[in-house]
């Protein structure tokens, strides 16, 4: 590991103190031409004693904006201390994560995954006009039928058609000769420039897809693509539950990478986070932007430097091999959870290294599913699924409770 390690907590309270030194303070400077200010102090206590021991909780009251992207040009220099700390955050994932070299990589912290799956592929359909003249009726993105919703949203926003893979039932697995069907008919129809968008963990079922079904049929049929990966919801479990994952930018292939922090890192909400490779950003460049230093390439604009504190703060408390005994415990609770099901003879759907058990409807009684929270595929009569998500507050004794119930419905 390059940047990750873990600090103790005088070393995370002093980095962001330092931090919050080398942005603007407005209290106490006279910083006349921003529309901004720190928090209402009628309504948000900034002297309040326990924000020196509370530092995203300080940085919250500081209120910075981390508008624009820090790993490309300049940036407003009212925030560079909290502007520091998104790089910081930005060289673990994109690195010691998901295997880059330094400064190989362009990203920031987005509001949500949602708008970092849409950024990634506004980065690519501009890239396809930019460098090919590619017309909109001829790019296409290629998603699985489980996909996050945020595909067919970023296909209605960019007036770009999205292209739904069939899964199997059981396996969830994309239909690799649908897939070069649907792949050869839109070639027939004039599509030149396609966008593949592979799942680390899809939202319903936590299924990942193999890259290379996309890759190796766009290669077969000379199609010039580029390849995302979701792994909003997977990208901080998948790659320490499976240490033989290739799924990162060690495959030349991958352009692109989206993880979402306000899941399984328990950020506060808000916090989605995108990575690509250099090169790809600055084809989103807003250039009527001109009273923002360094421009804005990003979708949202302004944004809040604490969810980037938020962010720091949870990596270095655990460091990077706390993280790994945190996910593996969750591992080992999946695990027994699926053997009570096995036991009980009830079917379901678990990829072997994510947290994510998904039950099929008709072995959980309406009573259950209400009494737990156990959310469906479909909010109507149609439903044939109910997931369940071993996040970090559900605890054995939770899951002991809900098989008895279980069993208790079955033995009438």
């Amino acid at each position: 590991m390059q940047f990750w390690k873990k600090l103790k907590h005088e070393q995370l309270k002093h980095r962001i103190q330092q931090a919050l030194l080398e942005n603007v303070n407005f209290s106490k400077d006279a910083s006349l031409g921003y529309p901004a200010s720190k928090l209402d102090g009628k309504v948000f206590y900034d002297d309040a004693p326990f924000l020196k021991d509370a530092p995203t909780l300080q940085t919250y009251v500081a209120n910075p904006n981390n508008i624009g992207c820090h790993t490309f040009g300049t940036s407003e220099t009212a925030f560079s201390g909290t502007q520091e700390i998104e790089r910081e955050v930005l060289n673990v994932l994109a690195t010691d994560v998901f295997k880059l070299q330094e400064k190989d990589f362009d990203g920031y912290i987005a509001p949500g995954g949602t708008e970092a799956n849409i950024q990634a592929i506004w980065v690519f359909r501009n890239f396809f006009m930019n460098e090919y003249q590619a017309k909109l009726d001829q790019i296409a993105i290629l998603a699985s039928e489980d996909t996050h919703y945020s595909i067919p949203k970023a296909s209605n926003l960019l007036q770009i058609d999205w292209l739904s893979i069939p899964v199997g039932f059981e396996t969830r697995a994309i239909d690799k000769k649908a897939l070069e069907d649907i792949i050869v008919k839109a070639k027939e129809n004039g599509k030149k420039y396609f966008i593949a968008v592979s799942n680390m963990g899809t939202t319903m079922f936590g299924s990942v897809d193999n890259p290379d079904d996309y890759t190796s049929v766009l290669e077969k049929h000379n199609l010039t693509y580029k390849l995302h990966i979701d792994g909003a919801y997977g990208g901080f479990v998948y790659p320490f539950s499976n240490k033989k994952s290739v799924i990162n930018f060690s495959n030349p292939k991958i352009s692109s990478i989206t993880i979402d922090a306000h899941k399984m890192l328990q950020a506060p909400y808000g916090t989605g986070i995108f990575i690509c490779r250099k090169g790809l950003i600055q084809n989103v460049l807003t250039k009527e932007a001109e009273y923002v230093e360094g421009m804005d390439l990003t979708l949202c604009g302004s944004r809040s430097g604490a969810n980037a504190v938020a962010v720091w703060m949870i990596l270095f408390t655990y460091g990077p091999y706390g993280w790994f005994e945190k996910i593996s415990i969750l591992q080992m609770r999946t695990q027994f959870l699926c053997s009570e099901l096995d036991k009980l003879n009830i079917s379901y759907f678990r990829e072997s290294n994510m947290n994510i058990v998904t039950i099929h409807a008709e072995n959980i009684p309406h009573d259950i599913a209400e009494k737990y929270d156990l959310v469906p595929q479909q909010h109507n009569e149609n439903n044939k699924w109910y997931k369940i998500v071993l996040m970090d507050h559900v605890e054995i004794e939770h899951l002991t409770t809900f098989i008895d119930e279980l069993k208790a419905s079955i033995n009438g």
